[in-house]
């Protein structure tokens, strides 16, 4: 990596911008996950924890001004890993997300630095 500026006139906004667009993708998704796991006839708790993340993402689309709030994003993937005994689509969607908000949170530092 090389030490250049960004090129970027309003970094930060630039980052959050796509910490939010991150999150309200992982939100989408979330909502549309509901109506598979009823059919599937996946537990209530399963539907619930996905409903509960999904409003939870969409919270901290606006919070990404505060610091905290990144890493408070991580509790929706470690969510989804933790519920994982309620359906293995959980751990699926869990790594996903993961996987996606650490790739987000490279991108801040670099950018950001």
């Amino acid at each position: 990596m090389s030490d250049k500026p960004s090129g970027l006139r309003n970094p930060p906004a630039a980052v959050r911008g796509a910490g939010a667009g991150a999150l309200a993708a992982m939100a989408v998704i979330l909502l549309m996950g509901i109506v598979p796991l009823i059919r599937i006839d996946a537990p209530t708790a399963a539907v619930v924890v996905v409903a509960v993340l999904a409003v939870v993402s969409i919270v901290l689309c606006g919070l990404l001004k505060r610091g905290w709030a990144w890493y408070a994003a991580l509790v929706v993937p470690a969510t989804l890993l933790a519920a994982g005994f309620l359906h293995t689509a959980l751990v699926v969607l869990g790594v996903m997300f993961a996987l996606l908000w650490a790739y987000i949170l490279y991108v801040r530092r670099s950018v950001l630095r």
